[in-house]
């Protein structure tokens, strides 16, 4: 698979928030609003299917807690009684955890970090990813090889253009485990290779790292509260709101055109 085809000009900011809401990146998304409630209350309730990776104690036993900070980061509708229907996220806050991620991936190619790169959503967000790790290894950064013969979840873990994934019965595999990340990290020990200074991911793969004390950041939809959760909280330095399977994965070109171009990267193609 090439690289999705970086647009020439880099949006400036308004373009990007015009962009985002006709292509329900953000805005009015596709997600319902029972979905979201839905997994805030099984958040709540302790189902860890729902903490993707990280450890949330007893200190978010009220969906209304959750449902404020999603409110915060990730502008969700913040009427409790708003229980069916249309759920919105906001793009003023994808743009403003764009900048926040850039800052951290500037960080990492001054300091010519390692960097792993991992996607459970290999159907939205494998190309916005992989261009990502292309600009960092073009950078100086190494981009972190993950170890061989790898299982989890009755699946392989394996690397392809440089971002690992969740591979079953020659199927890419959509997961919220943190099962993958952690066969990752553990096998890294094993092997007496250093760990990621940054992960860059999703779902339980960006949770897990970020509990285990590894600087994290990543992407997540509205109806993933944990990840916004740990940002709150410090354990992953910046989360980005946004559908993360919109209907076409190319429409997420420009808003990894504005990633690099913030963070001071240059698109690979």
């Amino acid at each position: 698979m090439g690289h999705m085809p970086i647009p020439s000009t880099v949006p400036s900011r308004a373009e990007l928030i015009d962009h985002l809401v006709r292509t329900r990146i953000a805005g009015d998304v596709a997600t319902p609003r029972e979905n979201n409630l839905s997994h805030y209350r099984k958040l709540a309730n302790g189902d860890r299917h729902y903490w993707l990776g990280l450890e949330l104690g007893d200190r978010w036993v009220d969906e209304q807690d959750v449902l404020a900070v999603m409110a915060e980061r990730c502008g969700v509708i913040d009427d409790p009684e708003h229980r069916t229907g249309q759920d919105t996220i906001d793009p003023e806050l994808t743009v403003g955890a764009l900048d926040r991620m850039a800052s951290v991936l500037r960080k990492a190619a001054e300091a010519q970090q390692r960097v792993l790169f991992a996607t459970g959503h290999p159907g939205g967000l494998l190309e916005v990813h992989s261009a990502t790790a292309s600009a960092l290894h073009a950078a100086g950064c190494e981009i972190v090889e993950i170890p061989g013969g790898l299982h989890a979840d009755e699946g392989y873990v394996f690397q392809f253009c440089d971002v690992a994934m969740l591979e079953r019965g020659a199927t890419l595999w959509h997961t919220h485990s943190p099962a993958p990340m952690a066969a990752i990290l553990d096998g890294l020990a094993r092997e007496g290779r250093p760990l990621p200074d940054l992960v860059v991911a999703d779902h339980g793969w960006a949770g897990c790292a970020g509990q285990r004390g590894i600087d994290a950041v990543g992407y997540a939809d509205c109806n993933d509260p944990a990840l916004f959760l740990g940002e709150a909280e410090g354990t992953l330095q910046a989360v980005v709101p946004l559908d993360d399977h919109v209907t076409n994965p190319r429409f997420y070109a420009p808003m990894t055109a504005y990633l690099l171009d913030a963070a001071g990267l240059t698109a690979q193609f």
